[in-house]
């Protein structure tokens, strides 16, 4: 058998094989253009024209109106500062308990576990349980009651955005302490018993070592969180429903009230902008994790 034939057969084979393996793949990617594909380009299409049935472009006039809006505003103030907040504190916190664990202490399997346990409880369950603490006649304010401390209606207060990080810390910390242990383990010990041996502390190790080599593992989390955050309203809307307190009223609460009132340019246009936030934060996490290899190398 000549070399251009062997040459044809394995060619024919593998044009069979990819065919074959995109027929599998079809029907994920025909999901995939119809639900997100497609509905991406036509709310790009609504961010520039109004009406319902006869649309007419009108350029740059959503963006304008959105940025005249007070709920918007409002929204998009709560979200940055929901963000600024909750990024640290969420970071600060899961790194803290992820070097706890990375210790020789008993009972580590149980600590695991329970720092996982809110990844698979229901978010239905979960926030009925902080109802029941923060409701106005609830748990907390019964307790209080025996001090003499009058009642707080927790969820209609600037009380309900501490509320919200703390639920939003408590539900994710979990899963980021989980990915930082990851990146803890993989630092090699021979640094710090070589940096020790130099006569390094704990703190130095900490700060010329450990933050360093974690930087993957933590830009990765910190994109997580971003994420997350902006995915909070789930938790925002079953704990307080359509129009929260305005500490806690997010974008996706004003999107959503939009899209009830079948305010379809105002729903994408402030969609659109939320990406443009998620894009800039993330580009300019990535540039800090680049800088940071820069220096390792």
């Amino acid at each position: 058998m000549s070399h251009k034939r062997i040459h044809r057969l394995s060619l024919k084979l593998k044009t069979k094989e990819a065919l074959a393996g995109l027929a599998f793949a079809f029907p994920s990617l025909a999901g995939f253009v119809l639900f997100f594909v497609a509905p991406f380009f036509l709310s790009l299409y609504y961010c520039f024209t109004e009406g319902i049935g006869d649309m007419r472009y009108v350029g740059l006039k959503n963006f304008q109106s959105l940025f005249q809006s007070s709920s918007f505003l409002l929204a998009l103030k709560n979200t940055l500062r929901f963000n600024a907040l909750c990024l640290p504190l969420i970071f600060i916190v899961s790194l803290s308990f992820a070097l706890i664990l990375n210790t020789k202490m008993k009972g580590l399997p149980f600590f695991r576990s329970l720092f996982i346990l809110p990844l698979v409880i229901p978010v239905a369950s979960v926030i009925l349980v902080w109802q029941i603490v923060f409701h106005d006649k609830g748990f907390l304010n019964t307790v209080l009651s025996f001090w003499g401390i009058p009642a707080i209606d927790w969820l209609n207060s600037e009380n309900a955005l501490a509320i919200l990080i703390m639920l939003y810390i408590w539900k994710n910390c979990g899963y980021n302490m989980i990915l930082l242990l990851a990146g803890l383990n993989n630092i090699p010990k021979e640094y710090y018993e070589s940096a020790r041996i130099d006569g390094a502390g704990s703190l130095l190790c900490f700060w010329k070592i450990t933050l360093p080599y974690l930087a993957p593992s933590g830009f990765f989390v910190l994109v997580i969180s971003i994420i997350n955050a902006f995915k909070v309203f789930r938790e925002s809307y079953q704990l307080a429903g359509n129009y929260p307190h305005q500490s806690i009223y997010m974008l996706q609460n004003f999107m959503n009230n939009n899209f009830h009132n079948l305010s379809l340019q105002r729903l994408s246009t402030a969609a659109l902008l939320m990406l443009i936030i998620i894009g800039l934060l993330v580009s300019f996490l990535f540039r800090i994790e680049a800088r940071m290899r820069r220096n390792l190398s």
